[in-house]
């Protein structure tokens, strides 16, 4: 089984958050900086700042917390964010040395 990261972005505004998870976070988050996928909300909506993320043993239970997530509220997001990232910087430069196997 992989591991697994459950992740929030936003755009420059922080008027839009995007949940997602993934095996591979650097990748992932690099994707949705080069809208790899045009058509895909994060693209149409310049979501590609990466602000909160989560890292699991197993990529089910990562897939388990991004429902939990998706499930709550806007505010419940925000709180999330804050929590750990109270200035909503951008944490990609803090993950692009993770290589996952």
């Amino acid at each position: 089984m992989k591991p697994g990261f459950v992740y929030i972005i936003t755009n420059k505004y922080q008027t839009v958050v995007y949940t997602g998870v993934t095996s591979h976070l650097p990748k992932r988050i690099l994707e949705h900086i080069n809208k790899k996928y045009p058509k895909s909300f994060s693209a149409r909506y310049n979501v590609n700042t990466l602000v909160y993320y989560e890292q699991f043993q197993w990529i089910e239970d990562a897939i388990t917390r991004e429902k939990q997530i998706k499930a709550g509220s806007r505010e419940d997001k925000n709180n999330l964010i804050r929590s750990i990232n109270p200035t909503w910087k951008d944490l990609f430069k803090e993950i692009e040395d993770i290589m996952i196997v």
